[in-house]
This record gives C-alpha cells, sequence and structure tokens, in this order.
C-alpha cells in the first residue's frame, strides 16, 4: 500500500513518560552503619509536545508513525542522588493544526502562529525517595514511594491551511496551472475531468506585498455531503481572507457554462458556511482559446452586475496574471491591515475550599472513593511494602476518608474502592493502624535505630572508659 505524500488528518497515540521511583537507602560508612535514611527523588517523565512548524504543511509523518512516547523518568538513588528527568518528545506540525481529543472531542488547541505549542501528554511524577520522607515523627521510612504513570491519549490532528487566498472552482479549471504560474509552486498538472488530489500552496510577490495562496482541490456539485473529495478539503479554505473563482471558459462539458459553474460553487461554500463574509473575485480563465476570449467577454458584465472584480487571465499565455496577483495582493493587505480580534480571556474556576478532595458514593457492594489525592496516593504506594501502605492509611486518615465513611453509615468488613476501573479494594476496619503489628511507628523503619553488636560494644567500651577517669579524678 503507498503511503499518501499529503496527508491532512491523522489520529496519533500520545503517551507521557513514566516517573522514576524513589529510592529507599540507607546512609552507610565506616563505623556509622546505619546513618539514616539518604534515598533520593525519582524524575519526572518526559511529556508529548506539539509545536507548530511554519515549514511543514502535511501530517505524512504521524500518518506513517501514530505512536509517539516520551522517555521515563530515572529512578532515584542512594546518597541523596535524585534520578534524570526523561526527556520531552516534541513533534512538529503545520500552521493550522487543529488537535482534538479523539475520545471526549473536546478541542485542545488551534495551532497557527509560528512556535505555538501545546502538552498533549503530560509525563508522570517522579516518586520520593526515603530522605524527602523523614520527618520528625518518622526519622527513618522504609519506604519510598513509586512514580506514576504519563498520561495516555488519543488524539486526532486535523490541518486547516493558512493561506491569504484560496483559489476554488470545478476541477480542471486550472487552479492548479494558475499557482503554478504566478508562484514557485510545482503542483501536478494534466488535463482531466478528476480533481487533484492534494492542496497546493504556493507564495506570491506581487510589489512589496507577499501573500500566500492555497489551491483547494476536491469542489464538485455536491462536495459539501460528501460527495467525490470535497468534504475533506473545504476545510483548507476556512482560513482564508478572501477567495477567487478560477472558471474555465473552455469546457466541452454538457450543461457547464461561467455563470452555472459560479452559483454551483457558491452553493457548496454557502453549505459548508462560515464563509459569507469573504471577499470574492472572479477569474475567467483559457481565453487564450478563441472561443473561451469569447465566452468571457459574455459573460463579463453579468459577473460584474453581481458586485464581483473579473479578470480574464490565460496561465498558458500569462495574459491578465499581473493583474489578477496584484488585486489578490491588494486583498492580502487588507487583511494583514484589519486588527487581530481580541483574545479570548480565560475563566478561572478555582476549586473548593474544603470538602473538595474526594467525594465517596455507595455503590452495589462497596463504597466509591474518587479523587485526585487519594487516587494519586494509591498509584504512588508499593503494597508489597508494609510500612508504605501503613504510610498511606494516615494520608488518608488525614484526608477525612475514614470519618466521611462512618458519616455515611459505613460499617467494618464492607468493601472500599478507591478509584475506578483499576481501583485498590480494601476492607473497611477503622480505628486500625495498617502496619501497627510491625511498627513501633508506622511509617518508621525502628531497625535504624538499632546498634550492632561491634558498635554496641565500642560504645561501652568509651562509657566504661570515660567511668574510670571520672573517678580518678574524684580520687585526686
Amino acid at each position: 500500500m503507498a503511503i499518501p505524500s499529503f496527508v491532512d488528518r491523522v489520529t496519533l497515540h500520545v503517551y507521557g513518560g513514566k516517573g522514576g521511583n524513589g529510592c529507599a537507602s540507607v546512609h552507610r560508612e565506616k563505623f556509622k552503619p546505619l546513618g539514616g535514611p539518604d534515598g533520593g527523588n525519582g524524575g519526572g517523565g518526559g511529556s508529548v509536545i506539539l509545536r507548530v512548524d511554519t515549514n511543514l504543511t502535511t501530517l505524512v509523518d504521524y500518518y506513517r508513525e501514530s505512536h509517539r512516547k516520551a522517555d521515563n523518568g530515572v529512578p532515584g538513588r542512594g546518597d541523596h542522588a535524585n534520578g534524570a528527568t526523561g526527556a520531552d518528545v516534541v513533534l512538529p506540525v503545520p500552521a493550522g493544526t487543529l488537535v482534538t481529543d479523539a475520545d471526549s472531542g473536546e478541542v485542545l488547541a488551534d495551532l497557527t502562529g509560528e512556535g505555538t505549542e501545546i502538552v498533549v501528554a503530560t509525563g508522570g511524577r517522579g516518586g520520593l525517595g526515603n530522605a524527602a520522607l523523614a520527618s520528625a515523627a518518622r526519622k527513618a521510612p522504609g519506604f519510598a514511594l513509586l512514580g506514576e504513570d504519563g498520561e495516555t491519549r488519543t488524539i486526532t490532528l486535523e490541518l486547516k491551511l493558512v493561506a491569504d487566498i484560496g483559489l476554488v472552482g470545478f476541477p480542471s479549471a486550472g487552479k492548479s496551472s494558475l499557482i503554478a504560474a504566478i508562484s514557485r509552486a510545482r503542483p501536478k498538472i494534466a488535463d482531466y475531468p478528476f480533481t487533484t488530489l492534494v492542496p497546493n500552496l504556493g507564495v506570491i510577490v506581487a510589489g512589496d506585498i507577499t501573500y500566500t495562496v492555497a489551491d483547494v482541490p476536491g469542489l464538485i456539485e455536491g462536495a459539501s455531503e460528501g460527495r467525490g473529495l470535497g468534504l475533506e478539503f473545504l476545510r483548507h479554505i476556512e482560513r482564508c481572507a478572501a477567495l477567487v473563482h478560477v472558471i474555465d471558459c473552455a469546457t466541452f462539458e454538457p450543461g457547464r457554462d461561467p455563470l452555472t459553474d459560479l452559483d454551483v460553487i457558491e452553493g457548496e461554500l454557502s453549505a459548508h458556511g462560515g464563509l459569507a463574509d469573504r471577499p470574492r473575485m472572479v477569474a475567467l480563465n483559457k481565453i487564450d482559446i478563441p472561443d473561451a476570449a469569447e465566452l468571457a467577454d459574455l459573460v463579463t458584465a453579468d459577473l460584474e452586475a453581481r458586485g464581483l472584480r473579473v479578470f480574464r487571465v490565460s496561465t498558458k499565455s500569462g495574459a491578465g496574471l499581473r493583474e489578477l496577483t496584484y488585486a489578490m495582493a491588494e486583498l492580502a493587505k487588507q487583511r494583514a491591515a484589519a486588527p487581530e480580534p481580541a483574545p479570548a480571556r480565560p475563566v478561572l474556576r478555582p476549586k473548593p475550599v474544603g470538602g473538595g478532595d474526594f467525594t465517596i458514593k455507595r455503590e452495589s457492594e462497596l463504597w466509591r472513593v474518587r479523587g485526585e489525592k487519594p487516587e494519586r496516593w494509591i498509584r504512588q504506594t508499593d503494597f508489597g511494602n508494609a510500612e508504605a501502605v501503613g504510610y498511606l492509611a494516615d494520608r488518608l486518615n488525614r484526608l477525612g476518608i475514614e470519618t466521611k465513611l462512618l458519616e455515611l453509615g459505613a460499617v467494618p468488613g464492607e468493601g472500599v474502592a478507591i478509584g475506578g476501573d483499576n481501583a485498590v479494594v480494601f476492607d473497611f476496619a477503622p480505628g486500625i493502624d495498617a502496619g501497627a503489628e510491625i511498627l513501633s511507628r508506622r511509617g518508621e523503619d525502628h531497625r535504624l535505630e538499632e546498634e550492632r553488636p561491634a558498635a554496641r560494644r565500642r560504645r561501652a567500651k568509651d562509657e566504661e572508659y570515660h567511668r574510670t577517669k571520672s573517678e580518678e579524678e574524684e580520687v585526686r
């Protein structure tokens, strides 16, 4: 299967990097084998970022490779060594790329200016090492927190060409020939009654004005309803400041004439919507053919009566092209001089203070706890470590989950699930400290307070020496 060279719509799967795990380590050196916790924090995972590159005109790279993942964070190490942050993945996209969440349909961003960017998949947080978890009440944690998974998202990228002037018209009306004649664009051109398969973008210099022109293919009767390829390409004219109807005055197809062609294309533009305010001009093409030149003379007055500026052109001989390019330059200049619309002001909706950290709902056989904090704490917990589980229990209790469950009527032994599909379920046991049977203080490894036999003997010997010296001084 051949891969197309122009792609304007893709589905992309993006994955933020996983955060590195924190390290549970104890400082050790000569004569001080248990010197306290020194485990470093894990590094955060990298993020996936979309950034506008105006040199690009297609999304074909993401058609070829539709899964992109950022680097994971590096785990922490002993001796207070924090792990490195995972590298971000920056994905260049053309100007005019619309970014949509494929699952919810929410528009995430409309990327237009050079360098504009958006983070589409955030990397996970790195876990804290046991050095960062130490406190006055918990001097010697024997555990660390796990790094969090990065954000996973499926997005849709949809390209809408950014051009000053859009060329519209029937297939074989000469749009591709026109853009090749007035710019350095070199589209594939042939004399066939089928549409060009890709839009073409050209840069034109007229005097001191430089502007861009897009040849928008696919417009036939019924294009706005999905006939042919028109529905795929109509969106490319949405960003154009003005439209130029390129009309074939030399067509031999029955039922075709310049006025009818104009009405058909205008009907499709109207059905697509949102283009009524764009200035229009008409280019009557192929006047190098005598019959076409005669037909152009006949319809010019009717077109001008509709309020349209009309240009008689030939892409083969070059007749009328200079006048047309300067007229398009004036429209592009008007667009550049028009004031930019005021940016939409963001609406800040702060979260409510108090009571907003979690919610609890009764389901058929258990209680369901949802909330950013408790669900994040669950992901950070190593359930193979009893101290870590005890630390989690303390955090949940301080948040008020146990108290709230009792208020709602929960009884010991009922199931409590924290999270959604991948929830952690445990039996409700109010007032019981997790891990209390093995720990003197929850979340503290009291082994760090113990001394090895050699250290104990050395300390006893020092104490005996100082006691003897004190007794000798008293005798003197």
